[in-house]
């Protein structure tokens, strides 16, 4: 199978304010332009684009094209789980969302250490193993944020799992945080096949500073900065599929250009990569990638867009200060069409205890305040 998967979590809107409002036609030209290349791994998930990408994917993919010219990935929100009855509604649901008999790949979602107690609580992982023996499910893995010392522990305690999930891409590779490399490692160890996500970090490594991105031109100058984040994770042994949330048909083309005929990093690559990873991360105010978890999951209590305001302070940021930018422009859209302030948050943290990169929502919050809400004159 080639290496690229296409990630149905960040499709073309045409109300950027609505998730659910997904641009079909160029999502269907995106989804061509994908098989015809020769790729068929697609990805989705319960929550994702409000509940709604499930059913995208039905009509545009399973809709489209016959059973075996593609391959189907989602996953079961264990966090989500009230009931063990809850997780068997989910799994039918999803079946006649995406409109198949079986699902190619399916994943136990975001299986922290905390929801992995969820889930057993309600005997979901039985009952996904049951699905498997079945024929419902191909092969059963799990997505995962957590430590290496946790992953670990759970594939030794849960070695039927057939791949795992993984965040991983160059700035995180040894991120104290996130642990991207030890806990690849694991995989390893447990001869487990890793599925990537998150390899160009919700966009961030697409778009890095210029003196980043000029210390990886001198040594590959038609290379872009996202084909360098594809190609990092995709030259990893044990990665099985790449995925891309990908949001544009030129996102399309290009990595599966890029995917077809891939040079794979070297060993000096690596260490011009190491370079650029310390100037990006000095040029980083927040370091997320969109995933969303933060909203679909937590439920803000008061709907706040908290990747949206985030997206926003990243690229104020790297700019001057200005009486006006389009940032608060955008920001002041936001609560106009009823979305909560930046100063409405009540730090219940809820957010924060699905946040994948684990960062201290709360406490940016008053950040994004001060810079996209504290002089907005379109606010005053």
């Amino acid at each position: 199978m080639n290496k690229l998967g296409f990630g149905f979590m960040r499709m073309p809107l045409t109300d950027p304010n609505n998730q659910k409002s997904i641009d079909i036609p160029q999502l269907e030209k995106m989804v061509d332009t994908f098989f015809e290349a020769g790729f068929t791994y697609c990805d989705t998930a319960w929550m994702y684009h409000d509940f709604y990408s499930e059913d995208t994917v039905g009509k545009v993919v399973v809709g489209r094209y016959p059973r075996e010219a593609f391959t189907i990935a989602t996953k079961m929100p264990v966090a989500m789980l009230k009931s063990h009855e809850k997780g068997v509604h989910i799994f039918d649901a999803q079946k006649e969302k995406l409109g198949v008999d079986y699902f190619d790949y399916y994943l136990a979602h975001d299986m922290t250490a905390v929801n992995y107690e969820n889930a057993k609580k309600h005997d979901i992982l039985t009952f996904l193993q049951q699905k498997k023996e079945e024929g419902e499910i191909r092969q059963l893995g799990v997505s995962v944020h957590d430590t290496p010392e946790y992953i670990d522990r759970m594939l030794t305690e849960n070695p039927y799992f057939d791949f795992v999930q993984l965040q991983i891409n160059y700035l995180d590779w040894e991120s104290k945080g996130i642990r991207s490399r030890e806990c690849y490692e694991v995989c390893v160890k447990h001869e487990k096949p890793v599925i990537v996500m998150e390899p160009v970090k919700g966009g961030i490594l697409a778009n890095i500073p210029g003196s980043a991105e000029e210390i990886l031109r001198k040594v590959h100058p038609d290379w872009s900065p996202a084909s360098w984040a594809i190609r990092f994770a995709a030259s990893l042994p044990a990665v099985k599929i790449v995925l891309s949330g990908m949001s544009t048909l030129a996102q399309v083309q290009e990595n599966t250009a890029l995917v077809s005929e891939m040079e794979p990093l070297t060993d000096s690559d690596r260490e011009v990569l190491k370079e650029a990873v310390e100037v990006i991360r000095d040029s980083i105010a927040i370091p997320c990638t969109g995933c969303r978890y933060c909203v679909e999951e937590s439920q803000c209590p008061k709907r706040i867009p908290i990747p949206n305001y985030f997206s926003l302070y990243n690229t104020e940021k790297m700019v001057d200060p200005r009486p006006w930018s389009p940032e608060q422009e955008y920001y002041a859209n936001f609560v106009s069409s009823g979305s909560g302030r930046a100063s409405e948050c009540i730090a219940c943290r809820a957010c924060e205890r699905v946040c994948p990169q684990h960062i201290e929502i709360s406490e940016r919050m008053k950040e994004v305040k001060t810079v996209l809400e504290d002089h907005n004159f379109i606010l005053s």
